[in-house]
């Protein structure tokens, strides 16, 4: 992509910026960024930034010997150390089995969420996306009847009438 200033070299710097629901991006080089006032910050390294997020030192254990008693994952034996070592997971169940060292982290990446909830690209069209909420509120009602929540269902059935 070529810098939207200059026309001349990458873009390499990208902006988003939002301002009364309306979204904005510019990309620029890095030298048209300097000559803008664009703070350029530099990199951290990926597993750093995970350690620091995560800021949990290592679990006890008897170092002298070698052995730790740091809980590992049946899985695929993961540690926390290896996570904060590599700043991967072994597997999938690892969620599971570190839930409570890694709802810090994953609170702080995201704001405070920690439920997935999926996106909708902002250039998809309106039908398209009215079709993915009512699939999203028909799950929803869905799930509210097998829990028997009758009360919630009720309101997820208005909101479907309404968005037809």
């Amino acid at each position: 992509m070529q810098c939207e200033v200059c026309y001349s070299r990458e873009a390499t710097i990208h902006l988003t910026e939002i301002t009364e629901g309306v979204r904005t991006e510019t990309h620029l080089c890095e030298q048209c960024a300097q000559e803008q006032g664009v703070g350029v910050k530099n990199y951290i390294p990926l597993n750093e930034l995970l350690s620091n997020l995560l800021s949990v030192g290592p679990k006890g254990g008897d170092s002298s010997r070698g052995e730790s008693t740091e809980p590992a994952c049946p899985h695929c034996g993961w540690t926390l150390e290896k996570f904060r070592e590599k700043a991967v997971l072994g597997c999938p169940y690892d969620y599971e089995v570190f839930e409570k060292e890694l709802q810090p982290l994953i609170k702080k990446a995201h704001e405070g969420a920690t439920a997935h909830r999926g996106k909708i690209p902002s250039r998809m069209p309106k039908d398209t996306k009215r079709q993915i909420e009512i699939a999203q509120i028909r799950r929803q009602l869905d799930d509210a009847v097998r829990s028997e929540d009758y009360e919630q269902a009720a309101r997820l059935r208005d909101k479907l009438a309404g968005s037809k």
